[in-house]
């Protein structure tokens, strides 16, 4: 499934945003994303820290948590952006445990999206950034 630039984009602008809601006095690391459910809905999420580390939890994460919290499970794409301070300066790839979770949801197909800002990003596949996942 190809997304239209316009998608991109909008989810992209959405991630953004979310950089300022993140919650980072730790690592002064801050992480948007938004993600692009099958039925259009698009969740958003930022990275959430705690002063124990463990219960931190990842933009990615917070977005697909939210959604499965309402009973969405099937997504098409998630854009993701961060950097120190919350500008970013380069892009900033799920770490290994978001993409698990998104192998959990989401089909090897599904679009993963890094930018640098609205016109500069990167396209990956799941199945590019986590081949041989765990899965049912």
């Amino acid at each position: 499934m190809e997304l239209k630039e316009k998608t991109i984009k909008d989810l992209i602008s959405k991630a953004i945003k979310m950089l300022e809601y993140s919650y980072v006095p730790y690592s002064r690391f801050h992480v948007g994303a938004a993600l692009l459910a099958n039925n259009g809905t698009i969740y958003t999420g930022c990275n959430i820290e705690n002063a124990a580390y463990g219960p931190s939890n990842c933009a990615e994460r917070t977005a697909v948590f939210k959604a499965v919290s309402e009973g969405v499970k099937e997504f098409e794409a998630i854009a993701v952006v961060g950097g120190p301070d919350g500008r970013i300066k380069d892009f900033c790839p799920p770490c290994g445990v978001c993409r698990q979770v998104l192998a959990e949801f989401c089909t090897r197909d599904f679009k993963v999206i890094l930018a640098k800002s609205i016109d500069e990003y990167k396209v990956f596949t799941l199945e590019q950034l986590l081949p041989e996942s765990f899965s049912l």
